[in-house]
């Protein structure tokens, strides 16, 4: 069992930045890959960024890139997200996830399969 928890968050006027922390504890060492997804209100939760375990390989959905950076350390077990640039529609409760697959189609990153969720953090960004 893995669990994950989420920090971080909070209000941030637009063009601003915010570093987003999720720990890991518990079967770690068991975990694949670990990632970012997010939901803002009203609609669905939709990926962000992941990266495998193992290496150094990194995937962001589309309109992240350039403005998110994923990274980790594995002595701490926590991965982060950082985020700048950051826009009103980046608003949303933030989530840690880990386990699964993650890579890249053609069609773009995918990450599926996942274990375990954190709870969320939530981020605000105003105009």
């Amino acid at each position: 069992q893995v669990q994950l928890v989420e920090s971080g968050g909070g209000s941030v006027q637009a063009g601003g930045s915010l570093r987003l922390s999720c720990v890991a504890s518990g079967r770690t060492f068991t975990t694949p890959a670990m990632g970012w997804f997010r939901q803002a209100p009203g609609k669905e939760r939709e990926f962000v960024a992941a990266m495998p375990w193992s290496s150094g390989s990194t995937y962001y959905a589309e309109s992240e890139k350039g403005r998110f950076t994923i990274s980790r350390d594995n002595a701490k077990n926590t991965m982060y997200l950082q985020m700048n640039s950051l826009k009103p529609e980046d608003t949303a409760v933030y989530y840690c996830a880990s386990g699964g697959s993650v890579g890249r189609t053609q069609g773009g990153p995918y990450y599926y399969g996942i274990d375990h969720w954190g709870k969320g953090t939530l981020v605000t960004v105003s105009s």
